[in-house]
């Protein structure tokens, strides 16, 4: 059993109600056999049809019964399992959106695609078929066993005598298929990632002219995929084949038995023939549990992955802290910063500093100095390992307290354009954007001629099967998001590394004004935008070497001097 499964809402109520439902299922199961037995003694005794007649409606009512209780365990069973997939489809997508782009990146676009896609629904069907399952398999063959060693001691102990070996060859089959199903997971892993970066590749392949060559590749990928589904598929069968081999040798055992002795004289024909509709009822919950048991293991895996990566990476802060609006008066001070890698490496060394009201503060150093770790600090995508952390006077743990996180807008050097409208791209963080604030956005951000010059205007369709956009576009597109926002923080890591300097320049006389009244952290190793920073961070291998403003560093001669003369004799060599 999975251990969070007592954990999830309801899980605890909804496994009480099955049971006692499954109870009743088994008492019906049990009344349904008496009478049946009943009613063909009755004819092979040549009894009247009256009384033959009651047997059978006594026999179809318990029938009834035991199936409508049936139904009635696989709607709450479906019930819950929904609300609980869709609960961790929720939370799912809330810590994707709060890990940021580069916890993304850690854990494969692909991988995390499929988890959300196909994961989900493998791990409902989990939770509806497991639950039912296991607990049947428990209350049933319990009342039965009782009740038959009431009627016949003997049968009872045969019966007892061949469950713990069904059970035990059920859990050897279980070990092996979770072997091959972990296999099959990895593979499917791999084929999913292959195919989303596939798509995303799809048009530099093309341009490259390398799409054919690529066929090769997914063949490969496709080739293991069928190899590892196909070993999983062959453990299922047999796991199966074995369950039904068993359960009716069990059932011919206990019969040949029965034979033997009601010619003996030594067990009436009633109760015999009641306890041999009853035998394969006793094995069918184990034989129907093993079947599923393989159908549900990948769902069983997604929710171990899902909540891997909830409690593993959980960076949803304290909500019951209070932060107020940032605004011209706050204060931000930073004191012993420290960023540690995983196996311990020191990556940012203790920084201290303090922001007041609205600044453009730019964040500069060599590629690897650490700048892109100290946004992703502040962006609240990862935790400080060191350091304490005041916000006008209120002290917090991190920067990933919803409070700091809802005023913070955070632009990416490769701002994803989702397969939608303009408008649809514009207002992904604000769905209920009303067109007029689009509109001047969209103004702000110099995309008006863009737009006016598509046939459909806001309504044309871009992205992934739609219209491509330049880089630039796409920069002012997701500009256009966070201006949306309305939020007094910008973060900015590296936003227009990828951009020709000519487009950078159109971009940055747009943005400029858009950083008024604002506080503003940009991070770039383009340090022409530097003279229009109001102070700068000079990172150098993880620590903060200097700060202050263009004019005063320049004066000092230090390291912002040494990478602007660095930077204007890359200029001079074409090489920046």
């Amino acid at each position: 059993m999975d251990k969070n499964l007592l954990q999830y809402k309801g899980s605890k109520k909804l496994m009480a109600i099955i049971a006692l439902i499954t109870l009743g299922q088994s008492a019906a199961i049990i009344g349904q056999a008496v009478y049946l037995a009943r009613a063909i003694v009755s004819m092979y005794e040549g009894a009247a049809s009256f009384a033959v007649l009651s047997s059978f409606a006594y026999f179809l009512g318990m029938f009834i019964i035991r199936h409508f209780l049936q139904w009635l365990k696989s709607r709450l069973a479906y019930r819950f399992a929904d609300e609980t997939a869709r609960r961790l489809e929720r939370l799912l997508i809330e810590q994707l959106f709060q890990l940021g782009p580069r916890a993304v990146g850690k854990h494969g676009s692909g991988n995390l695609v499929t988890l959300a896609i196909e994961g989900i629904p493998s791990f409902r069907t989990y939770l509806e078929l497991f639950i039912p399952r296991f607990i049947a398999m428990l209350a049933i063959p319990i009342p039965i066993f009782l009740y038959v060693f009431s009627l016949d001691r003997l049968s009872g102990i045969i019966l007892a005598l061949v469950i713990p070996i069904m059970i035990a060859f059920l859990i050897l089959l279980g070990l092996a298929a979770k072997k091959q199903i972990n296999a099959q997971m990895g593979t499917y892993i791999l084929l999913s990632r292959h195919f989303v970066d596939s798509l995303r590749g799809l048009v530099t392949l093309k341009f490259l002219g390398r799409s054919k060559g690529h066929r090769d590749s997914i063949e490969t990928v496709s080739d293991k995929f069928r190899i590892a589904t196909l070993r999983t598929m062959r453990v299922a069968f047999l796991s199966g084949f074995s369950l039904d081999f068993f359960s009716t040798l069990s059932v011919a055992v206990v019969a040949v038995e029965l034979g033997l002795r009601l010619i003996e004289g030594n067990i009436l024909f009633e109760p015999a023939l009641a306890i041999l509709i009853l035998a394969p009822e006793y094995f069918f919950p184990i034989k129907d549990f093993g079947n599923d048991y393989h159908a549900t293991m990948d769902g069983k895996e997604a929710g171990k992955q899902i909540h891997r990566l909830l409690e593993g990476e959980n960076v949803v802060g304290d909500s019951s802290v209070s932060l107020g609006r940032w605004d011209g008066k706050s204060t931000l001070v930073v004191r012993g910063l420290e960023k540690k890698s995983e196996e311990g490496e020191r990556i940012l060394y203790p920084i201290d500093f303090t922001v007041n009201g609205f600044q453009k503060i730019g964040v500069v150093g060599l590629s690897g100095a650490g700048k892109s770790t100290l946004i992703d600090i502040l962006s609240g995508f990862s935790r400080a390992s060191l350091g304490t952390f005041r916000i006008n006077g209120s002290e917090i743990p991190h920067f990933s307290i919803p409070d700091w996180l809802n005023q913070v807008v955070y632009i990416p050097q490769h701002p994803y354009i989702f397969s939608g409208t303009v408008v649809d791209n514009i207002r992904l963080y604000e769905p209920d954007a009303p067109m007029d604030r689009v509109k001047e956005v969209v103004e702000k951000t110099g995309l008006s001629q863009l737009i006016d010059s598509f046939p459909n205007g806001l309504d044309e369709r871009i992205g992934q099967g739609g219209r491509s956009l330049s880089g630039g576009e796409e920069q002012r597109i997701a500009i256009a998001r966070g201006l949306l926002q309305n939020r007094p923080i910008m973060i900015f890591d590296e936003p227009t590394a990828h951009l020709d300097i000519e487009t950078e320049h159109d971009i940055k006389r747009m943005m400029l004004p858009l950083m008024e009244n604002k506080l503003v952290f940009f991070a770039t190793h383009r340090l022409h935008w530097m003279k229009n920073m109001d102070h700068i961070f000079v990172i150098e291998n993880g620590q903060l070497v200097e700060s202050g403003s263009h004019d005063q560093l320049m004066e000092k001669k230090g390291a912002y001097y040494r990478l602007v003369q660095a930077h204007q004799g890359g200029e001079r060599n074409g090489i920046v």
